[in-house]
């Protein structure tokens, strides 16, 4: 589907352009990484984001080496394999039980079970073209997925209006990202790879939009939540009070008795 015609020089940019963007948003995720291993404690960080990144890294490798000539797929989704795989592990290691046991699930039913299975049905079932059809509408379908993994984010900055547990480098960086592998999906004349970057690009913008909707207001959250707390309480001070208005309720009666005496 040849719907423009650009010399390929152009093709090569956008490529290029999105390999490096690719990588800063592969990398991007470091400083949650680095506080996970500081506090040993996943928190309240997810790890679907990475297991579908990992499993749609891993489809696209396979859907350039069937599609050939694709050289510059192949080396960033390979190296977004390498760290995603990484960052799975960092979170396996930390995680709560309940979550690892989550996170385990996902990885045998994705990277175990579905992977293979979609390998196994295109390589037996199709031939040629169609091969290359219906594997493409399989990337697109699940990096529509992989896109659409920071709507739980966003759902929760506009429930606690935090952007705590949404980066702003990840989500600018995604935006870069699907911007420039839209274009060489539009150059390249690669449906497979213009049609999920048009809604990675839209989900991009929504995130930096909340993100400066709510940025900084969080403060203001826990200030209303001290405030309907109340003053701090001294415990220490009322039991003190109550020993010692017992013992002067007991010196009074002993006074008492001793007058009537």
């Amino acid at each position: 589907m040849a719907w423009v015609s650009v010399d390929h020089s152009w093709v090569i940019t956008f490529g290029i352009l999105g390999n490096v963007i690719s990588l800063m948003v592969f990398l991007s995720p470091l400083p949650i990484f680095y506080r996970i291993l500081q506090k040993k404690s996943t928190e309240e960080f997810k790890s679907e984001p990475y297991i579908i990144a990992l499993f749609s890294a891993m489809l696209w490798l396979y859907y350039a080496f069937i599609k050939t000539n694709e050289l510059l797929l192949i080396i960033v989704n390979s190296i977004g394999c390498i760290i995603e795989i990484f960052y799975i592990t960092i979170f396996l290691i930390f995680a709560a039980r309940k979550a690892r046991i989550y996170t385990a699930k996902l990885i045998l039913i994705l990277i175990v079970g579905v992977f293979p299975m979609i390998v196994l049905i295109t390589l037996l079932l199709f031939r040629g073209s169609s091969r290359l059809q219906v594997l493409g509408w399989i990337c697109v379908a699940f990096a529509v997925c992989v896109f659409a993994a920071p709507l739980s984010s966003m759902k929760r900055v506009i429930q606690t209006k935090s952007v705590e547990f949404m980066p702003f480098n990840l989500s600018l960086f995604l935006t870069l990202r699907g911007i420039s592998w839209l274009f060489y999906g539009l150059l390249s004349n690669d449906i497979f790879l213009l049609l999920p970057n048009i809604l990675g690009v839209t989900f991009g913008f929504l995130q930096l939009l909340l993100y400066f909707i709510y940025r900084g207001k969080e403060e203001v959250h826990k200030d209303r939540r001290v405030d309907k707390v109340g003053p701090e309480v001294d415990i220490n001070m009322i039991v003190e009070e109550c020993f010692s208005d017992k013992k002067q309720d007991h010196n009074s009666s002993e006074l008492r008795a001793e007058q009537i005496v």
